[in-house]
């Protein structure tokens, strides 16, 4: 593709749009349950037709069911040489425009790029121009969809990290994962420092490399990273199901993950956990035999409460309340089953923190953006009212879901480096809760 001024730029990206919209039709707004758009296009018709059993089965399912290939729902209206470099126009939606740092997935997944900042945005035609810091995989000038992520790196490898592979023992085989220790330089004397390691936990349909952002903040405190993969992600075994637990069975794979920490020098662990990884680090917390060893929690975007998530969702998809609270009961008893595919129903209730916030026993720190529009920021500030004296929450603002760090690196960074000093330096348990 020849080189165009932003101006020229934009009216080609236009052109091209016009002619994408005429051959694979408007995309549709991004959502992280994209499947759930279609139990709310039918819901009109099919609750007229009593239905209403069924459309609660097809919720409980697709909550409980992983993508195995996320669609590339957002529209590469064309990659240009701008001012500062290669540059990509795209549709302007609520995460195009974000401020921060991104990636772009394409070709199915065999493509990446790093995207940076808004360069120029005209909302008259509806695009957005960003700088393309860098293409890791693909041809992203070939490229015509994509999807927009919150991950950066495909790697540690990529930062310069000298990363080691590993295995863990889980049920039904090994699960991979990789092993970045402290570089000399980085490691800090005292009990923040060697033998203190990071378990980085991802969210619901994503994979250990969410986790890679963390690894600078860990290594500035002197800790190993451990950034793990976990039952039905794609890269570890999957159960006996196929069926996400939301946190009532993927603890056993972080417990697996800790076990082998301790194995292999560390003392005790910090849990990094990102939205639904948030939730399996409570469980994790709470129910495993190896609970004593976790001496803090660091949860961004977490699912405190899934009733209240998974209500949430239910509106965000145009689903009557009737059907929503259906799902809901049909993920969490034994009679579910034959909608969901649940070997075990989920135990919604235990993962209620804030009915629950009395029986928290780790120091834990939320980072939580007020525009989330996925995991509602709500329970995150409750909780932190509830117990103060453990929880300490670090409110975001423009970030949506999981991506406080993207929107904010530095935030993110001092935040969880002052806690975490603070925690693994000061009796145990509980602290007072910090500022940031």
């Amino acid at each position: 593709m020849t080189s165009r001024s932003p101006r020229s730029s934009s009216r080609h990206a236009q052109n091209r749009r016009t002619r994408l919209k005429k051959s694979i039709g408007q995309a549709e707004p991004v959502m992280r349950w994209s499947s759930l758009a279609a139990v709310g296009g039918i819901v009109a018709g099919s609750v007229a037709a009593g239905t209403v059993s069924g459309l609660a089965g097809l919720f409980a399912r697709t909550v409980v069911t992983p993508v195995k290939t996320p669609a590339e729902d957002l529209e590469i209206l064309a990659v240009v040489q701008g001012e500062t470099g290669l540059e990509v126009i795209l549709p302007v939606t609520e995460e195009t425009t974000v401020p921060g740092v991104y990636s772009l997935v394409f070709d199915g997944g065999a493509g990446l790029a790093r995207i940076g900042a808004v360069t120029s945005f005209d909302p008259r035609d509806g695009t957005v121009q960003r700088q393309v810091e860098e293409v890791y995989a693909g041809e992203l000038r070939e490229a015509v969809r994509g999807r927009w992520t919150g991950f950066v790196y495909p790697t540690p490898r990529t930062l310069g990290y000298e990363t080691e592979d590993v295995r863990i023992p889980v049920e039904n085989g090994t699960a991979p994962a990789w092993l970045i220790r402290p570089g000399e330089q980085e490691t800090t004397p005292g009990p923040a420092g060697r033998g203190v390691w990071a378990v980085m936990v991802h969210g619901r349909g994503a994979k250990r490399t969410e986790g890679i952002r963390a690894i600078a903040t860990a290594r500035a405190l002197g800790m190993t990273s451990l950034l793990i993969s976990y039952r039905n992600d794609g890269e570890a075994p999957a159960a006996g199901d196929g069926r996400y637990g939301l946190g009532s069975t993927e603890w056993k794979d972080v417990e697996a993950a800790v076990a082998y920490a301790l194995e292999h020098g560390a003392r005790e662990v910090v849990l990094f956990g990102w939205s639904m990884g948030g939730a399996v680090c409570l469980q994790m917390a709470d129910r495993s035999e190896l609970s004593s060893m976790v001496a803090a929690l660091v949860l961004d975007g977490p699912v405190i409460n899934w009733v209240d998530v998974l209500a949430h969702q239910a509106r965000l998809n145009r689903l009557p309340d009737a059907i929503g609270q259906l799902g809901q009961w049909l993920m969490s008893n034994k009679a579910g089953r034959w909608a969901t595919g649940l070997a075990a129903p989920v135990d919604l209730k235990a993962m209620d923190w804030l009915t629950r916030a009395d029986q928290l026993r780790v120091p834990t720190l939320i980072l939580h953006s007020e525009d989330d529009d996925f995991v509602p920021i709500g329970p995150s500030m409750e909780l932190a009212a509830k117990v103060p004296q453990l929880v300490s929450f670090v409110r975001f603002h423009l970030a949506r879901h999981t991506r406080e760090w993207n929107v904010d690196p530095q935030k993110w960074d001092r935040a969880v480096r002052l806690w975490l000093h603070a925690v693994l330096t000061s009796p145990r348990p509980g602290l007072a809760q910090l500022t940031a």
